[in-house]
């Protein structure tokens, strides 16, 4: 077993497709880490803009988290119908190009990958942080951390979609039941008794510094709002699901978005009741508001450490969703045309791999640009997922309002849907413009751009190779071939042998000084040997000789003296076309290329950027210990 087996496994036949999708039980963790992550941040975000209002702020927290819950409640509906109507891929991008045209999916496509990769950054560096908080000796690794954390969730995405989740299943599952476990425990003792006791207060809340204002309100909800993210994760991985597809997609979906609205409500309803804010994190002693709600429920026992181990986790794994749907977003727009045709070709564990390592790429520069901290960043997170959810559902009322009056329900929960979510859009952009969303407005532009500009490169490339119609024989002629001879060797004469096959006219060139003005290369020698050995054997059998040509290399290089004797036999001989062998040693081992110059290598570069249209260059291999030895 090599070395690329250990760690990414063995290669996968087009036959294995179908074995290695998934079920609902490993899509839950593989495209369900973003949402449940996000019940950790989304609510502290809210409480933290509600700082200013002290213990006041715990009146608005229940109304404004109920506000997300139920548009969250509204995308799950909606989606429902959109997986219902798009069993294969029910993506923005897909359904924006079927009912809205060119330019919504891209504006779709460019907001979705921009907020994949941001995903992947903020939940990193989320889950370091948070790490980092619990452990103060780790605050110097910060960057390495995450790096490392990234390196890890891309090598078990490059094993397979199914590899993953089950490498993240636990961390997953072991979250959803300790913090489940906790708010309904929660939620029980404050059944049970007027006024709570908790097992550790929390620290008291301020007195209010200013009083509740729309624009606070406003603020508040729109950071609330980086809870959804993810929940576009289980459209865009349809093709990941092993069949029944409609219903592991409907379990993952439902199960999803199910968790994170339980954890969202009971998240809220304890910190009203307990009387949990939000801390500053730059302050000693911080503690965020999960860590809070399971020390007034539990205490700092073992459940405790137990729970937060598992957030840690889902925290720094939840780039995973990012991992499974970038990829093949990135699939279906270059079979567009829209990206490099890389990103659609699936690799050895028949996952894209280009998708993946962009995206690994992608988020690693964003984090060693801001050094691993990307607080910054955290208000362009909910942009990029509410665009497409507009778009998404706006798509959707087209597919309805197309197909007969008789969806006129499906119509309308759809046009909710895009209603809701275009209104959140709005108020998230209002909110957050100042703090950076503006770079969001000019980086999806431009991406579009990029995209177009790709797109336009393979249009043009299809209409410059267009069909050339019934084929012509009319230039048939056999080709002069110039044979790259450094000496009489088996690989010239395999070359050689090679030559005459395909034409009559073969040459032999041989570069002169080529080593340098003061390196004797026997020119005198070669030419003779090059007569007993090659001319007059050819000649004894009645076939015509391949001349011996030996031209000067003055700059030592190949190129450019070859070239001109191309562009002399062109001038020449015009109906007739020129190829050149160039007779190549295969190097199988690391060290035997750097025991080599590579000539061949360049000189077949060279050409094939700087020859004319007739011009056609061919290697003939000479595999280095494989070759058949002479009798003998």
């Amino acid at each position: 077993m090599n070395l690329s087996t250990l760690v990414f496994g063995r290669r996968l036949a087009n036959r294995e497709y179908e074995d290695k999708k998934i079920g609902w039980i490993e899509a839950v963790p593989a495209m369900g880490l973003d949402g449940l992550g996000s019940s950790s941040y989304g609510p502290e975000a809210t409480l933290t803009v509600l700082i200013p209002l002290g213990a006041f702020g715990l009146v608005y927290i229940g109304p404004v988290i109920g506000c997300i819950v139920a548009l969250l409640a509204i995308l799950y509906f909606s989606y429902r119908q959109t997986l219902a109507a798009y069993p294969t891929n029910g993506g923005a991008y897909v359904v924006a190009k079927e009912n809205l045209g060119e330019y919504p999916s891209l504006l779709a496509a460019a907001a979705l990958m921009i907020d994949y990769v941001l995903n992947v950054a903020v939940g990193v560096s989320a889950g370091v942080g948070a790490l980092v908080s619990a452990i103060p000796s780790f605050h110097p690794y910060i960057l390495p951390l995450c790096l490392v954390i990234v390196f890890v969730v891309m090598l078990a995405n490059l094993r397979g979609t199914g590899e993953a989740g089950w490498l993240f299943a636990l961390p997953a599952y072991l979250f959803i039941i300790c913090f489940l476990g906790a708010i309904a425990y929660g939620l029980v003792g404050l059944g049970l008794g007027d006024k709570p006791t908790p097992a550790i207060a929390p620290p008291p809340l301020h007195p209010a510094a200013q009083g509740a204002t729309l624009w606070l309100l406003m603020h508040a909800f729109a950071s609330g709002c980086t809870a959804m993210t993810g929940v576009e994760a289980v459209s865009n991985g349809m093709g990941s699901f092993r069949q029944p597809v409609m219903r592991n997609a409907y379990l993952t979906l439902t199960i999803i978005v199910v968790v994170l609205g339980l954890l969202l409500g009971g998240v809220a309803t304890i910190a009203s009741a307990y009387e949990i804010g939000a801390m500053d994190q730059t302050k000693e002693g911080y503690q965020s508001v999960l860590s809070q709600l399971l020390a007034v429920i539990a205490g700092h026992g073992a459940f405790y450490y137990i729970a937060m181990a598992s957030l840690l986790s889902v925290l720094c794994l939840s780039a995973n969703t990012s991992f499974v749907g970038f990829p093949r977003l990135c699939q279906m727009v270059a079979a567009d045309g829209y990206l490099p045709k890389a990103f659609a070709q699936p690799g050895r564990r028949l996952v894209f791999t280009v998708g993946i390592l962009f995206l690994s790429g992608s988020a690693a520069l964003l984090l060693i640009t801001f050094g691993g901290i990307t607080d910054n960043l955290i208000p362009l997170f909910a942009i990029g997922a509410f665009l497409t959810f507009t778009i998404s559902q706006a798509g959707m009322t087209q597919h309805w309002r197309r197909r007969s009056r008789r969806f006129g329900a499906k119509l309308t929960m759809n046009a909710v849907g895009a209603a809701s979510t275009g209104a959140a859009l709005v108020i998230i952009l209002i909110a957050k413009f100042a703090e950076g969303a503006w770079i969001t407005l000019v980086a999806v532009p431009v991406a579009i751009a990029v995209l177009k500009m790709i797109k336009s490169y393979y249009i043009s490339l299809q209409r410059e190779l267009r069909k050339p119609g019934p084929i012509t024989l009319e230039d048939i002629e056999p080709p002069t071939v110039l044979v790259i001879t450094e000496a009489w060797n088996r690989l010239s004469e395999r070359a050689i042998k090679f030559a005459l096959t395909i034409s009559p006219d073969v040459v032999a060139v041989h570069f002169i000084r080529l080593g340098g003005p003061d390196r004797e290369e026997g020119e005198k020698a070669l030419r003779e040997e090059w007569r007993v050995e090659v001319e007059e054997p050819i000649a004894a059998l009645g076939l015509r000789p391949p001349r011996l040509m030996l031209i000067p290399a003055p700059y030592r290089q190949l190129h450019e003296p070859l070239l001109r004797l191309i562009e002399k036999l062109d001038a020449d001989s015009p109906e007739k076309r020129v190829a050149v062998l160039i007779p190549e040693t295969v190097k199988d081992r690391w060290w035997q290329k750097l025991l080599h110059m590579n000539r061949a290598g360049r000189l077949r570069t060279k050409l094939v950027k700087l020859g004319g249209p007739r011009l056609t260059v061919a290697t003939v291999p000479w595999r280095l210990y494989r070759e058949e030895q002479p009798a003998g």
